[in-house]
């Protein structure tokens, strides 16, 4: 089966790395990754194929839509965006097109994506299935009548499954969707996704640190870097205020889109115990080696550190309640302490995290995790039926 799977991220990494994972394990499959804007450096597997739409992106507040093409015009790489797109689907002629999040989101986006599930709906030589991928709770909207009655007619109208990455024991989509009863085709929930962490990982890591296994080891990330300097920096200097009473070494990931101002602000916090990077394609193997995970309470982060079973210090994006539900609902299952604006001095990072040093405990809940294997599971099935 030919699979083509488009993915836009505007602001984190987030749903690119969720987009890649789950396209990893369609392995048996021939899958084109359309992307649409900047993103780490990784490797593709080898069926893999990607296609780079002309970059857009958003603003921190996603109030403005901005071309990262330094040659043209936003207007201009939104219709070559669009005629590229189109083109694909007509010479690929797929089986599959995965969306991930629209209609549920990206609606900046509609100038090409109606366009694209049009045609996929009015190609009649080769039925290709049209496929939503959604997260596990949806931000807040300002007219939620209005948005719930646009997502449910391009649902309805253009899609044949919506698969929500989520386990319900936990996230439900009516929590974030209220009129999930119009939804007419089938939702699927496939459970979270995220990788699997190496075997040998804290072997592997402490030895590139070149750090023993009773040295603390503290990772501190802020996803794709937009927002989460003041975390980072934060946290960072209270790595001055423990010295003396915690024999720790930190590893801090800035994210690749952290401003260059930023970055250098943190990277001058830098000292023999600590060490800051904007990314590694080894993030997940960090965390398995850490006693400690400091970060945002994105999607893609929080499976991680359940994956790695690993104690966690949240700070939620305040932008909306997505990040904040997901930390307060996965707190009362496993060690994550969840921190206010407040909590972002020196003083009060320094408390939190010796704290959570020394009553480490590993996640206990148990959550459904084979979100990635689920979902090429389910379309296994779907071809075989």
């Amino acid at each position: 089966m030919k699979i083509i799977f488009y993915c836009q991220h505007v602001l984190g990494i987030g749903h690119f790395f969720r987009s890649l994972e789950i396209c990893r394990a369609l392995d048996q499959h021939d899958v084109i990754l359309v992307t649409g804007g900047p993103r780490p450096d990784v490797a593709l597997a080898e069926h893999i194929r990607e296609v780079c739409l002309p970059g857009l992106m958003m603003n921190p507040d996603f109030s403005e839509l901005f071309t990262t093409e330094k040659t043209s015009s936003t207007e201009k790489v939104k219709s070559d965006r669009k005629k590229i797109l189109l083109e694909l689907l007509e010479f690929e002629n797929p089986d599959m097109f995965i969306v991930e999040l629209y209609p549920f989101g990206r609606k900046a986006f509609r100038f090409e994506l109606d366009s694209a599930l049009e045609h996929v709906r009015m190609k009649t030589l080769n039925r290709c299935r049209s496929v939503c991928s959604l997260r596990d709770i949806l931000v807040e909207k300002k007219d939620p009548d209005k948005y719930e009655k646009r997502v449910i007619n391009i649902l309805n109208r253009s899609f044949d499954a919506l698969l929500v990455h989520s386990d319900p024991e936990l996230f439900r989509l009516d929590e974030s969707f209220s009129r999930i009863h119009e939804i007419q085709i089938p939702l699927v929930y496939t459970g979270f996704v995220t990788s699997k962490p190496p075997a040998d990982a804290c072997r592997i890591i402490r030895k590139r640190l070149n750090i023993s296994s009773e040295k603390k080891l503290v990772v501190a990330s802020a996803g794709g870097g937009k927002v989460g300097c003041s975390l980072l920096e934060a946290t960072l200097e209270a790595v001055h205020i423990l010295k003396d009473d915690v024999d720790l070494h930190m590893e801090v990931f800035s994210g690749p889109f952290m401003s260059l101002e930023d970055f250098s602000k943190l990277k001058r916090l830098e000292n023999e115990n600590v060490a800051v990077s904007r990314f590694t394609p080894d993030f997940l193997s960090y965390l398995q080696s850490a006693d400690l995970s400091v970060s945002m309470a994105g999607y893609n982060t929080c499976m991680n550190i359940l994956a790695a079973k690993t104690p966690a210090i949240v700070w939620p994006f305040s932008q909306n309640r997505e990040q904040r539900v997901r930390a307060e609902r996965l707190a009362k299952m496993a060690p994550f302490t969840i921190l206010t604006d407040g909590d972002l001095t020196a003083d009060r990072m320094a408390f939190f995290i010796r704290e959570s040093l020394l009553h480490k405990e590993a996640p206990a809940g148990m959550i459904d995790l084979k979100g990635s294997t689920n979902t090429a599971e389910w379309i296994k099935n779907l071809i075989n039926s």
